[in-house]
């Protein structure tokens, strides 16, 4: 499983650990992802992804699911959460 964010593409940075003498060694800054289970209103069911925390904030803020993926770009989104969007646009455009 990567780790990757499936709605944001957010993945792992690379940076120093500093130590007291100013040694540096390299270090992994790793985002902090959960497994959530989204509820598409249009759909009428629940969609399993892994995002960050701060994705999850940002689907609330947007108004949920459907609104956040309506205004997400493509290329930033996983194969899954592409899937889903286009669910919802065909399920949208046929009601």
């Amino acid at each position: 499983m990567s780790r990757r964010c499936e709605l944001t593409g957010k993945g792992p940075m690379t940076g120093n650990n500093v130590s007291h003498a100013n040694n540096k060694t390299k270090r992994r800054f790793l985002p902090n992802l959960n497994d959530v289970t989204l509820q598409s209103e249009t759909l009428g069911r629940g969609v399993k992804l892994r995002i960050s925390a701060a994705a999850l904030r940002s689907v609330d803020h947007r108004g949920g699911l459907d609104a956040f993926l309506a205004k997400a770009k493509d290329e930033d989104l996983s194969a899954n959460a592409l899937k889903v969007k286009k669910e919802i646009a065909k399920a949208q455009a046929s009601a």
